[in-house]
């Protein structure tokens, strides 16, 4: 008897994407298709579980019968495990499982499994599309130009930007996104540093530097951060850390908006110490209406999309869908959060 798998996509990481590679993984499978509202409606907590899509009563619905669950945003929570008793492998095709109550489905002994580096590469590329317009303040000329204001005085020297090319640029983390920044930065001729307190100086050996925050900040024109929210990194740049970057420097978020006191950015573009800023990730996310962020000159702003790619979507569905194959086979899971769990035992 066929392998009941439900495939609960959304509108980024489609259903029928999952469908078609669960099907190269292991033909044989019967897959029943679920889609999410996300991003059409924003991600929030689900019971128990953060940043997910659904509800807990259809996902128990859909998955009654199924032995696995491939999705992004669903939410696996205690209510869901407990109705679902045929569940063993759920697979998140996201960086991290934050959609899955992991105490809970260890004690219900399902495997879960996640997708790391699925978006290194997108989220790569939309940082140094932040930088570089950042750097050169196209978001407000940009907006004064479709409003019919032509911008000439950005030819004032106080006003121009700086070019990659010669200047220090700082990365806080050099994993998977930031060492990907660090060595196209370095082929534009940026002096690269680094501060990542798990990386070892030859690990960024021919690319960058590995320095202290202090030094970093002191010496960065452009810092760019790529770090992981936790209890050492939450607000690790605020006021202290923005006023001990050169005068002009400019600070460009792709990671978390937990690392980052926003408050602090807007009053250094107000008085100069920041040239500019861009983001894609927020404390609040969507940003509230009336938020300083939003009328500041000097910021440029995405709404949390830098790992919005057609490539993300689909590696996000492969990775999840070599994950059941390889559970079907007997075989250890490549990336499983709960390892304690015996994923093997298909």
């Amino acid at each position: 008897m066929p392998t009941t798998v439900l495939a609960a996509g959304d509108h980024f990481v489609l259903p029928q994407l999952l469908e078609q590679e669960l099907h190269a993984a292991a033909p044989d499978l019967d897959v029943r298709q679920l889609r999410l509202p996300w991003p059409h409606t924003p991600f929030g907590k689900v019971a128990e579980v953060d940043e997910a899509s659904g509800t807990e009563e259809e996902l128990i619905e859909a998955l009654r019968g199924a032995r696995i669950c491939v999705t992004q945003m669903a939410p696996l929570t205690e209510r869901v495990l407990a109705a679902c008793p045929d569940l063993e492998l759920f697979c998140v095709s996201r960086g991290g499982p934050v959609n899955a109550n992991l105490a809970a489905a260890t004690r219900h002994g399902v495997a879960v499994a996640f997708a790391p580096g699925r978006n290194a590469v997108a989220t790569a590329e939309h940082t140094l599309a932040l930088i570089l317009a950042a750097a050169r303040g196209i978001g407000d000329v940009h907006t004064d130009l479709r409003h019919g204001t032509w911008r000439g005085d950005y030819y004032d020297y106080t006003r121009c930007g700086v070019e990659i090319d010669g200047s220090v640029v700082g990365l806080v983390g050099f994993g998977a996104i930031g060492s990907r920044v660090a060595r196209v930065l370095s082929a534009m001729g940026a002096t690269v540093l680094v501060h990542d307190p798990y990386v070892r100086p030859e690990a960024v050996e021919g690319v960058a530097r590995l320095v202290s925050l202090d030094e970093l900040l002191s010496r960065s024109r452009i810092v760019s951060l790529h770090a992981r929210v936790t209890d050492e990194t939450r607000g690790m740049i605020g006021k202290d850390q923005i006023a001990a970057m050169p005068r002009g420097s400019v600070l460009v978020n792709c990671a978390r908006g937990a690392l980052v006191d926003y408050d602090a950015v807007c009053d250094a573009l107000d008085a100069g110490q920041l040239a500019g800023a861009g983001f894609d990730v927020f404390p609040v996310e969507p940003v509230p209406a009336g938020a300083r962020l939003l009328s500041t000159p000097g910021v440029v702003l995405t709404p949390h999309i830098a790992g919005a790619s057609r490539e993300v979507a689909q590696k996000a569905a492969r990775i999840v869908a070599g994950e059941v194959g390889r559970f079907l086979r007997g075989e250890a899971l490549a990336h499983c959060a709960n390892p304690e769990v015996r994923a093997s035992g298909a």
